[in-house]
């Protein structure tokens, strides 16, 4: 299994430098030609002579037999990207990429498909499944529809999916979460609904992106053995987990402390206070849980962050003392807690965007709307009080078993003056 794998890396590497490259080509033909026919020249004289008699080669065949019935389910195409999908020769069809067999070097396959920004209109059929030598999937940016067909299970070599900035609908497709090799998940800006499965925090994937969908509850497993989880991102944006029930960040996050770099969880209705866990995420980069509930202090853990370059606490209810090792960070760029309840911090905080006294390195530190005396656009004293005199303590909220996203429990009655939180309009094509 490992020599697959290892083997499977190499051909990645190279099937993805095949790709950029031709793609690359492609944009300067159609510059010239003004033709998505031209997109890439994946196939040679000598490949098309190989594949010029698809019945020697059954997986080309059927590789066949899966475009032609995808075709006919694409009800628009207007930059004409599948006007050349006619004809056994795929390896000539325009964003599919052939390339050599992992368990056969003589035998060409299809290995991945980039239909990128297409702006096409459709399902995908049931016999997509056929397509069992893929790695890549690129169809981000489409007009595509309907449900992911649970034949993507034969997929098995998958390692890479974007299907982000689309129209697909339904729960969480958990046929993904059986695909062996699978590394990259990107289908964020769709209209996926529903819980996330807790096997998706337990799966080995690198980079998992579902912002910007319908989902309602993230559903973490209740125990995970310190150092199991694999990810270095994980998007969870502008979705609404909590519908109705306690949504929080559980201390078992910790089980990504070595590989997590980047953690968004930006409005998603997250609750209760930030657990001292976060604070050993020691890889993270970029933290983002803006636009929440979130209630009490920052965590003393966090001034531990030393890689830490951008932290967003902005509109939520936190409260307290912001802790002056966090604005001492190495490598801090931008320090947001705008529009909170923060009553204290220190000199060397508010030092934070001058140069001079920050030894040159000026960070975007932005503090306001909170409760900070002698600091400019703060609350009023009738906002702060309220807050102020009734203190949040973190550990009764402790008390309660909350060791999953999207729990069930109701932790303390908390009910400050609502900071505002602005709409939010998603960009049309993810970034």
């Amino acid at each position: 299994m490992a020599s697959v794998s290892s083997t499977l890396l190499i051909f990645l590497i190279i099937f993805s430098s095949f790709i950029l490259n031709n793609s690359m080509a492609a944009k300067q033909s159609n510059n010239h030609h003004h033709h998505h026919h031209n997109r890439h020249s994946s196939s040679s004289s000598s490949s098309s002579s190989d594949d010029s008699n698809n019945n020697n080669n059954p997986r080309l065949h059927q590789a066949f037999i899966a475009l032609q019935a995808w075709k006919k389910v694409i009800y628009s195409d207007p930059s004409n990207f599948t006007t050349n999908w006619k004809g056994p020769l795929v390896c000539n069809y325009t964003g599919i990429y052939c390339a050599p067999s992992l368990d056969n070097p003589h035998l060409r396959v299809v290995a991945g498909i980039d239909l990128n920004q297409g702006d096409i209109a459709g399902f995908i059929p049931e016999e997509f499944g056929l397509l069992t030598d893929l790695a890549l999937i690129h169809l981000n940016s489409n007009r595509f529809c309907g449900i992911i067909p649970q034949t993507f299970s034969n997929l098995t070599l998958l390692f890479e999916l974007d299907l982000s900035n689309n129209r697909f609908v339904g729960p969480f497709p958990t046929v993904l979460l059986t695909l062996p090799t699978l590394n990259f998940l990107d289908i964020r800006f769709n209209e996926f609904e529903g819980p996330l499965p807790s096997q998706l925090f337990l799966k080995k994937l690198d980079a998992v992106f579902v912002n910007n969908n319908r989902f309602t509850s993230l559903n973490f497993p209740q125990s995970m053995i310190n150092g199991s989880g694999t990810a270095s991102v994980l998007v969870f944006a502008n979705n609404n987990y909590g519908s109705g029930k306690t949504f929080t960040i559980p201390p078992s996050i910790v089980s990504f402390a070595n590989s997590l770099e980047e953690f968004l969880l930006s409005n998603t209705n997250l609750s209760g206070c930030l657990p001292q866990e976060v604070g050993f995420l020691y890889k993270l980069k970029l933290f983002d849980v803006s636009n929440n509930q979130i209630v009490g202090p920052i965590p003393y853990s966090m001034a531990g962050l030393f890689n830490l370059e951008q932290l967003n606490l902005a509109h939520n209810k936190m409260e307290g003392l912001v802790p002056p090792g966090i604005c001492m960070l190495p490598k801090l760029q931008n320090f947001t807690l705008s529009y909170n309840f923060f009553c204290e911090e220190d000199e060397i905080c508010r030092n934070l965007s001058s140069n001079d006294k920050n030894k040159g390195k000026r960070v975007v530190f932005d503090d306001r709307r909170n409760c900070i005396p002698e600091r400019r656009f703060q609350r009023s004293e009738k906002e702060c009080s309220a807050v102020i005199e009734h203190p949040y303590e973190c550990h009764d909220y402790d008390q309660v078993e909350h060791y999953s996203f999207g729990g069930t429990g109701v932790g303390p009655a908390f009910a400050p003056v609502p900071a505002p939180v602005p709409s939010l309009s998603p960009s049309p094509t993810p970034t």
